[in-house]
């Protein structure tokens, strides 16, 4: 049996008590410091997004939305010398899961997309076992009725033009196979869900590989098992990509052992599995805090790993070291986002200060020390040419910007006052703000945005 997927930091969080309801949500301003400009169709391709993210930007520069200096994009969102935070309180009618420990088996509470009209859609963990997904409108208020899908561990939430895909976790079936040591764990699959624009299913593709005969303790099985299976989606303009962390069956003799590593699947728009494409069976192992991001670049799917492998910040399928690490438990992976010419940037963590990492393919060719004090990192493109690092401070979270071409801060550190959580994902939008989903109460959710900047 080998039992290398390790459970790294712990930290504990408490999720407030229940309360009642809004009426209408609440929102909070904070400002920080400054930076430059861009293009809608540069502003959407930082933030990952395909063309209808240019054409919703290029729609508020035409005039179909009133142009003005101060306004971004289709939801003509404030643009400021100096990033500024709004804080808005969701209240989504039923419980959410908390943070819990927020170790890296645990379940993720929830995440955001970020649609190309400048809205996003809200996916949250249920306490009743179920994964929810609402649409939130220009000034992050839910607006019509969540729906809701099986699932037992939230993933990640992307959107394009015609709805977007959910990354989910439902049970699964360890059959009658035979471990060769350890206990038995639960044996469970990974699934896209590609939903319309009422939040509704069109159609499921499961990116594990159990069947009727194929279960998780029989050789050949990828699943999802209690090792760290956390995962992101991206995509092309055409196809959704999940890269996320996989238990890997073997057979030894009699018996079978259960090793981890990592998967990248691409799915099409009709919901069949696409070969090719940058996908593979297994990636990094072991593996963790996976990273994925579309390149419109070079055409191509980049990811990274934190890897026990040598122990290094890594990109897989092949291997090829991106910086250097030391496996001493501290060792954990941010977030990816395109540089502003060529190549990429990572955040990751080593002895509880942060780093950003330029390279293109393989070895790092640029290092930035940072000052963040953390073991998770968040990393995401704002706006052009920019990107924000987030981090945890206290109860509530500090950001600093930076450059995309030079690794260079721009302006100095300000809060984000909403509570962190090490797993969960900041989502870049075409105006050039940003967002992250955290902890409210009970039955509320807090979306945290950083406004563009000009």
């Amino acid at each position: 049996m080998d039992l290398h997927g390790k459970r790294r930091l712990i930290v504990v969080f408490g999720v407030g008590t229940a309360a009642a309801i809004a009426l209408a949500s609440t929102v909070y301003w904070f400002t920080g410091a400054g930076g430059d400009d861009g293009t809608p169709q540069a502003r959407a391709q930082q933030a990952g997004l395909p063309s209808e993210g240019a054409q919703a930007l290029g729609a508020a520069a035409s005039g179909s939305v009133s142009p003005s200096a101060s306004t971004a994009g289709a939801c003509a969102r404030p643009v400021g010398a100096a990033p500024a935070v709004k804080v808005t309180d969701v209240p989504v009618g039923a419980g959410v899961t908390g943070y819990g420990r927020e170790g890296d088996t645990d379940p993720l509470p929830m995440a955001i997309a970020a649609r190309p009209d400048g809205g996003s859609w809200l996916a949250w963990l249920g306490t009743d076992g179920k994964v929810h997904l609402g649409r939130l409108d220009c000034a992050d208020k839910l607006v019509g009725t969540p729906t809701t899908f099986t699932g037992i561990d939230l993933q990640d939430v992307q959107a394009d033009a015609n709805g977007g895909v959910l990354l989910l976790t439902r049970k699964g079936n360890c059959g009658g196979g035979t471990l060769c040591g350890g206990s038995s764990s639960p044996c469970n699959t990974m699934h896209m869900i590609r939903f319309d624009l009422n939040g509704q299913q069109v159609w499921e593709r499961q990116v594990t590989n159990l069947t009727g005969g194929r279960t998780g303790y029989d050789d050949g099985a990828r699943f999802v098992w209690w090792y760290q299976h956390h995962g992101r989606l991206a995509y092309d303009g055409t196809n959704y990509a999940a890269y996320f962390g996989v238990a890997i069956t073997v057979r030894n003799g009699a018996c079978v052992d259960i090793h981890e590593g990592d998967r990248m699947q691409v799915v099409g728009p009709n919901g069949a599995l696409v070969p090719g494409h940058d996908s593979f069976e297994v990636g990094c192992s072991h593996s963790w805090t996976t990273r994925i991001a579309w390149d419109p670049r070079t055409k191509h799917f980049a990811m990274v790993c934190a890897t026990d492998n040598a122990c290094r910040i890594a990109q897989p399928n092949p291997y090829r070291t991106v910086a250097a690490g030391t496996c001493d438990g501290t060792l954990f992976g941010g977030d990816l986002v395109l540089a502003q010419a060529k190549g990429y940037w990572t955040a990751w963590s080593q002895g509880g200060t942060a780093r950003l990492e330029h390279f293109s393919t393989g070895a790092s060719d640029q290092r930035v020390s940072t000052a963040a004090k953390t073991a998770h990192p968040h990393l995401v493109a704002y706006g052009s040419g920019r990107m924000l690092l987030a981090w945890e401070s206290g109860a509530s979270m500090t950001a600093q910007v930076y450059d995309t071409a030079a690794g260079k801060t721009v302006g100095g550190t300000f809060p984000i006052g909403v509570k962190d959580h090490a797993y969960q994902a900041f989502k870049a939008y075409a105006d050039g703000s940003v967002a992250y989903p955290a902890a409210g109460n009970a039955t509320t959710i807090r979306v945290a945005r950083v406004m563009p900047m000009g």
